[in-house]
């Protein structure tokens, strides 16, 4: 296993001092697997005060991140690297957190804790590859697999039960059958978890290439920690445009949008109000109204996940607008550029074309096959340098105050102004802008 020099030399150095010591979890996994290896986890069998008297003896910073549990972070180079004692963990009260951990001095031990066997493998060029759980052949096989008895690993820490779905649709791994059995009855122990937690496992598992299998087969676990989506399991669309329920429809859109968390998040969440809006007449069943539904319901969803400010916004913005139009036409790129800036208008239009995606392509096609091309005619429209936003006019502000403009006039008027342009390019100029102000105010 090619280990980054830095990590090398921490293992070797606690190796020369007497020690035990690996790479292990994530990395060796990876590794395994020939995906390029993330953050170098060590462990060893020095305790943490150990591992602080080699690493003071050989000059190396480092940051006590978590003594309690073990762990002293090495810091070489710029770059973090836990060192964690071997360890026994002991009960776990809360569902999530050792009450209390015993060290150990060998390897074995310390990787019966651990969740996966995927994730319990071990490394250092002296004994090779440590793997006493079967975690090389699951990988091969393709397999997610508890380490030991699955319901006992879920029961200690539910977090876990995420983190096998998300490393399902991440890796396009199965999820061993007893594991999975494990997964769906202890589901409700995620309500003991911390939103923050779950929802950086649900950022992960959305992005995976496998996310439509893992949101189809673990329904019901998604539905704990969002249950606003459960009203939308089995709920037919018996419109000649829909082919599926409202939930196939959405987890099918989810896995045809691009591998952007917020973008993928605000599909999951597009159509969650269309239960509450269900009219049927002559023509099959609408559902006008369901993106006002759906923003109010995302509200609450995005706000129990306490998620960024950033996400909120953008997953907010698209789920409103994500049924609204918009034409292959320069005019109605601008205005949407005008409301949403050029990085959320081609979301906006990514969220449309997976949403279209999974309906009833028969009918919808050609306006599929339109919506590639407005996507392709934003870039020419941003390109043009044709004005868009007020700050593009050739007047501004304190222009409209020297005609006698105040407070919110102004920005009505430039907003005016720059639906005129808009329209007509060619009127963005000083002198045409300035007449037509003038010639406004003079009308109020």
């Amino acid at each position: 296993m090619n280990l980054p020099t830095d990590a090398k030399n921490l293992i070797d150095l606690l190796i020369g001092s007497g020690y035990s010591a690996y790479a292990v979890g994530g990395c060796v996994r990876d590794y395994l697997m020939g995906r390029v290896c993330g953050d170098i986890d060590i462990t060893t069998s020095a305790t943490p005060q150990q591992v602080e008297s080699v690493l003071n003896s050989n000059g190396i910073r480092y940051v006590e991140t978590g003594i309690k549990h073990g762990t002293v972070t090495a810091v070489v180079n710029g770059e973090s690297y836990e060192i964690t004692t071997f360890r026994m963990d002991g009960d776990y009260a809360d569902n999530r957190h050792p009450d209390n951990v015993l060290f150990v001095t060998d390897i074995e031990s310390d990787l019966a804790r651990r969740d996966f066997t995927i994730n319990a493998m071990a490394y250092n060029d002296a004994r090779g590859l440590v793997d006493v759980f079967g975690g090389r052949e699951d990988i091969e096989s393709r397999l997610i697999r508890c380490v030991g008895d699955a319901d006992t690993r879920f029961k200690e820490d539910a977090l876990r039960i995420m983190r096998a779905l998300r490393f399902a649709a991440v890796l396009g791994f199965d999820i061993e059958p007893d594991t999975a059995k494990a997964i769906f009855n202890n589901k409700d122990l995620l309500q003991n978890i911390a939103a923050e937690r779950i929802f950086v496992e649900l950022k992960k598992l959305l992005v995976g290439s496998n996310v439509e299998a893992v949101l189809t087969e673990y329904r019901d676990v998604i539905g704990v920690i969002i249950p606003e989506l459960k009203p939308t399991f089995d709920f037919q669309q018996y419109s000649k445009w829909h082919l599926y329920d409202i939930y196939t429809h959405t987890v099918k859109s989810v896995a045809y949008a691009p591998g952007v968390d917020y973008i993928r998040l605000a599909l999951l969440l597009h159509d969650i109000g269309k239960p509450y809006t269900l009219k049927i007449d002559e023509k099959g069943d609408h559902f006008k109204g369901h993106p006002a539904k759906s923003k109010e319901l995302a509200h609450n969803i995005l706000k129990r996940l306490k998620v960024s400010n950033d996400i909120y916004n953008k997953v907010i913005t698209l789920v409103e607008i994500h049924d609204k139009h918009i034409h292959l036409n320069p005019r109605s790129i601008k205005f949407w550029l005008s409301q949403l800036g050029e990085e959320l208008i081609y979301d906006f239009v990514d969220v449309k074309i997976a949403d279209m995606s999974s309906h009833n392509l028969a009918l919808a096609q050609e306006e599929m096959d339109e919506l590639y091309q407005i996507r392709d005619m934003v870039g020419e429209v941003i390109a043009s340098g044709e004005p868009y936003t007020v700050a593009q006019l050739s007047i501004h502000g304190n222009d409209l105050i020297d005609l006698g403009y105040k407070g919110r006039e102004i920005a009505d008027e430039l907003q005016r102004l720059l639906d005129i342009v808009i329209e007509t390019p060619s009127k963005n100029t000083r002198d045409i802008l300035l007449a037509i102000a003038a010639e406004d105010k003079e009308k109020q």
